[in-house]
């Protein structure tokens, strides 16, 4: 036995030894889904983002989709295609969704509902002639969906 070999250390000749990770990993992804870790701890949005790992991965993500510009097109003809700035929604959609948000922190919500609940929703606020004044997101865990 070398020197090498009683402090720990293999000799660099030898073949790494790589363990089988298909045996050792388990499918978690649908016990996120359902709420519990193998740990038995509750996972849900709220402690997944104290984990400095998700929460900068939905930040980059949320930060980055919400920095694009979103304009709304209007065809003009079948190859063709130009910006419709003058439609109601161009400047809600573009510019400013509601009057407490910017754009870019609207998206941002939106973007990070759908990273963590997988779907993100919005509260539309119409006038008396059924235009639409601006967009709210709402917290997905609020929302319930009925089937009409």
């Amino acid at each position: 036995m070398g020197f090498m070999n009683w402090l720990g250390f293999n000799n660099p000749r030898d073949a790494p030894h790589v363990p089988d990770v298909r045996n050792d990993v388990r499918d978690s992804g649908t016990l996120f889904v359902f709420g519990r870790a193998n740990s038995g701890e509750q996972v849900d949005e709220k402690s997944a983002m104290q984990i400095a790992t998700v929460y900068a991965c939905v930040r980059l993500l949320a930060e980055s989709v919400a920095q694009l510009p979103l304009h709304l097109y209007r065809v003009t003809d079948p190859d063709g295609q130009e910006k419709a700035q003058d439609h109601p929604l161009y400047k809600i959609l573009y510019r400013e969704p509601n009057p407490e948000m910017t754009s870019f922190s609207y998206w941002e919500a939106v973007m990070t509902h759908l990273l963590l609940w997988g779907n993100s929703y919005s509260q539309i606020v119409r006038d008396g002639k059924n235009n639409v004044l601006g967009l709210y997101p709402l917290l997905p865990e609020n929302v319930e969906m009925s089937t009409v």
